[in-house]
């Protein structure tokens, strides 16, 4: 018998700059842990479990993501949230939540996550938008990267595009949505002027993946790569990765979107 049958979608935004990514890592301050402590602190006890339907690396953003909360007992979700907004810290925020069946999983039922990596060109912006927006520099072709960005679409092998874990022997990957875009007008956190964002959707990925595909445009849009290196290591079956990684504090999950567009 299941012993948390009561399952709650809860969704939120959060700034990563401070955090190490949303796994708990013990004597680190991450999105998950401060998240159960503000539950043991709001419900006044300890048995609940939160699972988190993306894992975000350090210093990562989230604009519309999504956790699951299991309790023992019965609870109206929507009765918490100002009180937990009032407990959190000013860099997390939930924006909604509602009860999910037994059957739904947090994970399994994920149809496709996007994310967008926003980048800034030609003149340094001001240091205070260094919270989500990257610094891509002064001179960088930004058609060309368009091309390499469009490479990336389809089902490929991700191999050099990644950090490879122990575990990992899968590295395909289907990107449906693979552009550079202009921001819309409404996102207050970024410049005014010279700002794109690199905005990749998929079904799932691997670690470090788009970061190390932002960099592969960074350096295709500086001339250090060309379309031909990109198409190679495409289909290229070695194992060292194609390139760095870009800046955590440019990416940023904008959403979540589970599957029959469920919560």
């Amino acid at each position: 018998m299941q012993t948390k049958p009561f399952k709650y979608v809860f969704r939120l935004q959060y700034l990563g700059i401070r955090y190490h990514g949303w796994q708990v890592q013990k004597g680190l301050k991450t999105i998950q842990g401060t998240l159960e402590k503000t539950f043991r602190f709001v419900l006044k006890h300890e048995d609940f479990n939160i699972l988190g339907s993306s894992r975000t690396d350090t210093g990562v953003s989230c604009l519309y993501g999504a956790f699951e909360l299991l309790l023992s007992h019965e609870i109206n979700p929507e009765e918490y949230i100002a009180t937990l907004n009032e407990s959190l810290p000013s860099d997390i925020k939930i924006l909604s939540a509602a009860q999910s069946t037994y059957a739904f999983n947090i994970i399994q039922d994920v149809a496709c996550k996007s994310y967008g990596y926003y980048f800034a060109y030609g003149e340094k912006p001001h240091p205070l938008y260094a919270g989500s927006v990257a610094y891509a520099g002064l001179k960088i072709d930004l058609n060309i990267m368009q091309e390499g960005a469009a490479l990336f679409e389809g089902r490929h092998d991700f191999r050099r595009f990644c950090t490879q874990g122990k575990n990992t022997d899968d590295f395909v990957r289907n990107i449906i949505h693979s552009k550079i875009e202009t921001p819309p007008e409404n996102h207050f956190f970024l410049p005014e002027k010279n700002v794109k964002v690199f905005r990749i959707i998929g079904e799932g990925f691997l670690m470090h993946q788009v970061r190390r595909m932002t960099a592969t445009l960074f350096q295709l849009g500086k001339g250090d790569i060309t379309l031909a290196d990109l198409k190679y290591a495409l289909q290229s079956q070695e194992k060292t990765p194609f390139c760095g990684k870009a800046p955590a504090n440019g990416l940023i999950l904008e959403k979540v979107v589970f599957k029959d567009n469920l919560f």
